[in-house]
């Protein structure tokens, strides 16, 4: 359906009047799509108007779905306070909370950092008697804890779901990597891996990705390369986000001739490439004040159908300046401007 495609808001109402103007009903998904559309803009004023318009419309009321969509968009933009108003809607409504609703709860709330609420959920989750915590409970939780660094309720939550009978599963694996590497306890991190051999479960190119990424922002690049090639040893096929790390960790040791070696490798692979990727290597070159290679990597960019961001822009600016190209960079400062313009008006692909 074209209107859940759609990213910007504008499009989304255009597309949407545009179906009232040609006589086409709207169903509930529809109406879903458009305040899925407003929510993940945090445009939660029209989100609610969009939710109050279906309970105006005969046999086109909001659904579980819909209430979901309009708790996480309130957690995502921290606005917790309208959340007592949903519940209380979906009550009269006749909705009750579901697993999805309560695991959305306790997602939003732990990535908001508001752990109290959290738990609270989690205990209204129990309470229900008929929705029981699963393995997205469980992530969710680790997850909350562990990106805030908290890594003694993380382990404390990881047993109680253990004597509630939740297994992990490999996203689970790959939270704890994640939350040990960022605290820089590499032992457990290790720990982690071993036990996943010994349960059977096998590193992903995520759990590598997740490796790789944390010895190489703590300056291991001997143990970053270690588990490189562990990862092509055993059949995975690194991505950009494999090739964003190591480009990353080659330029701050200022081993220039890897990041050659890196970007040879993936002219000569069928690696899809995407604006990070090149962002990350232009950032490499343009430290190392390679402005001619920085040309040349935002032209192959075009012809990868890449599109420039705005950090594209700024960190070329910043090389071009850093090299005394004061005309080249306000060049591409004009440049910037336009391609800022030009993306809030795009119809196409929405």
């Amino acid at each position: 359906m074209m209107l859940g495609k759609c990213r910007q808001p504008e499009q989304a109402s255009l597309l949407f009047e545009l179906m009232l103007s040609d006589g086409l009903t709207p169903t509930v998904d529809v109406y879903t799509a458009l305040v899925s559309v407003y929510g993940k803009n945090g445009l939660l004023d029209k989100a609610f108007s969009t939710v109050d318009d279906m309970k105006s419309v005969s046999d086109c009321k909001p659904d579980v779905y819909t209430y979901s969509i309009l708790i996480n968009s309130c957690t995502k933009f921290n606005r917790p306070d309208l959340i007592e108003e949903i519940l209380a809607e979906m009550s009269y409504l006749g909705i009750g909370c579901n697993t999805v609703i309560y695991n959305t709860l306790i997602d939003g709330y732990g990535k908001a950092e508001m752990f109290e609420l959290m738990e609270d959920s989690l205990t209204d989750m129990i309470e229900s008697g008929s929705c029981l915590p699963d393995v997205f409970t469980l992530n969710s939780f680790l997850g909350a804890y562990g990106k805030c660094g908290q890594i003694e309720k993380m382990e404390k939550w990881y047993d109680e779901f253990q004597l509630m009978g939740i297994r992990p599963d490999p996203k689970t694996f790959n939270i704890l990597i994640k939350s040990y590497g960022k605290a820089t306890m590499y032992e457990k991190m290790g720990s982690v891996m071993e036990f996943m051999k010994k349960r059977f479960f096998s590193p992903t190119v995520v759990t590598y990705n997740i490796v790789i990424e944390v010895f190489g922002k703590a300056g291991n690049v001997e143990k970053m390369d270690e588990y490189f090639r562990k990862m092509k040893y055993q059949g995975m096929k690194p991505n950009s986000i494999t090739y964003c790390s190591l480009v990353s960790a080659y330029s701050k040791a200022g081993n220039m001739s890897k990041v050659d070696s890196i970007l040879r490798q993936v002219e000569n692979s069928d690696v899809i490439l995407d604006t990070p990727f090149f962002n990350c290597i232009i950032s490499a070159y343009g430290r190392a004040g390679d402005v001619r290679k920085v040309s040349e990597l935002f032209l192959a960019m075009k012809e990868k159908k890449c599109l420039p961001d705005h950090i594209t822009f700024a960190t070329m600016i910043q090389a071009y300046n850093a090299r005394g190209m004061t005309e080249a960079a306000e060049d591409l400062q004009k440049r910037m401007i336009t391609n800022t313009e030009n993306s809030g008006t795009r119809l196409i692909g929405c």
